[in-house]
């Protein structure tokens, strides 16, 4: 195909049935409230329950959500017979314990990433929800959305000739007293942020066989700045940068030997992509209708349902071997640096 008649494709709509399911929320905060009310916004998705570690934080969230059941414990709600799958919104330290409970009690269930703090925990929780045949996915939302709907297809059809670079770019500004920003907390911006980045590097270009990196600590203790230069299978590279001192541009790009793909803004929500021609000319740009905004969060619910309804534990969207690989880099990041997470319990 000659280069000037590239052009973009539009996301697949869904062929497949898509059950309405009753979900559990594990956690009140920030993550927890912007799910439910996406899952009500825009799907027949239920938020039927929320479990606390207390019964007045519990009441509170169902109160302002209109969640109808609120739990005291995750432990009760992992109990509930209600409740089909849970979603686990806790802070990252407690996502292998609370995602192995939930597996244990037959609960199908959605961990927000990273899926443990480490790949050894990451793996833990996929080998047990695949032993007791209950679906698990991490909430990497990023990749459920359209837009890397649209990403995924002209890497399939290989549009962009050979795929050399990932460039990937992830900074934002955090007030003092933040989650990110606690060593209890397993802060620090590799989890949060480089999450993201480390999960489009390895999806684009397979898992990292060497990592290079340089880093700098937050006054608290946590890592507030990383970056890194991966290197993949056939001399690949990709490049990324996070921290949490500033915040900065958060784009993506994504380079062939053809052509381009470059994801401006926020690269990880909802947006738009961008084809370039090898000599950088605009060939076509794919404009995305959502807002801009964690609104898009409902695509996942709807990629784990429609993925139970199909008798599937887990989703090709997010596989639990991509997952080990995006944390196996981050691992690699840390050890490089210095970051340990064993003030959260992580050894």
């Amino acid at each position: 195909m000659n280069a000037a008649d590239l052009r973009l494709p539009a996301p697949r709509p869904r062929r497949e049935a898509v059950p309405a399911l009753r979900w559990g929320v594990l956690g009140t905060g920030w993550i927890a409230q912007r799910f439910t009310a996406a899952l009500a916004a825009s799907t027949d998705q239920r938020v039927v329950a929320v479990g606390s570690r207390g019964q007045a934080s519990a009441r509170r969230f169902a109160d302002a959500t209109g969640v109808e059941v609120a739990h005291g414990s995750y432990e009760a709600l992992l109990a509930d017979p209600s409740v089909d799958v849970a979603h686990i919104a806790t802070p990252h330290h407690t996502h292998r314990d609370l995602a192995l409970l939930a597996i244990e009690a037959g609960k199908h269930v959605l961990v927000e990433k990273p899926l443990g703090l480490d790949a050894a925990q990451a793996a833990e929780v996929s080998a047990a929800a695949a032993a007791r045949g209950v679906f698990c996915a991490e909430a990497m939302w990023t990749l459920y959305l359209p837009r890397f709907d649209v990403v995924r297809q002209v890497l399939d059809r290989a549009l962009l000739g050979d795929v050399r670079t990932v460039i990937a770019d992830h900074g934002e500004h955090f007030e003092p007293g933040h989650r990110i920003l606690d060593p209890a907390l397993a802060g620090g911006t590799l989890l949060d942020l480089g999450s993201y980045l480390t999960a489009v590097a390895t999806w684009a270009l397979g898992p990292a066989e060497a990592v290079h990196a340089s880093g700098q600590d937050a006054p608290t203790g946590v890592n507030g700045q990383a970056s890194a230069l991966l290197a993949h299978a056939g001399g690949r590279q990709s490049v990324l940068h996070t921290t949490l001192f500033s915040v900065t541009p958060c784009t993506a790009v994504i380079a062939g030997t053809e052509a381009t793909l470059v994801l401006p803004g926020r690269f990880f929500t909802p947006g738009d992509v961008e084809l370039l021609a090898a000599d950088g000319t605009l060939l076509d740009r794919w404009s995305d209708p959502e807002p801009h905004d964690h609104g898009g969060l409902h695509h996942q619910a709807t990629e784990v349902a429609a993925c139970i309804g199909a008798g599937r534990t887990g989703t090709p969207l997010r596989p639990a071997a991509d997952v080990v690989a995006g944390i196996r880099a981050l691992d690699e990041v840390a050890a490089r640096l210095g970051v340990s997470y064993a003030a959260a319990g992580a050894g």
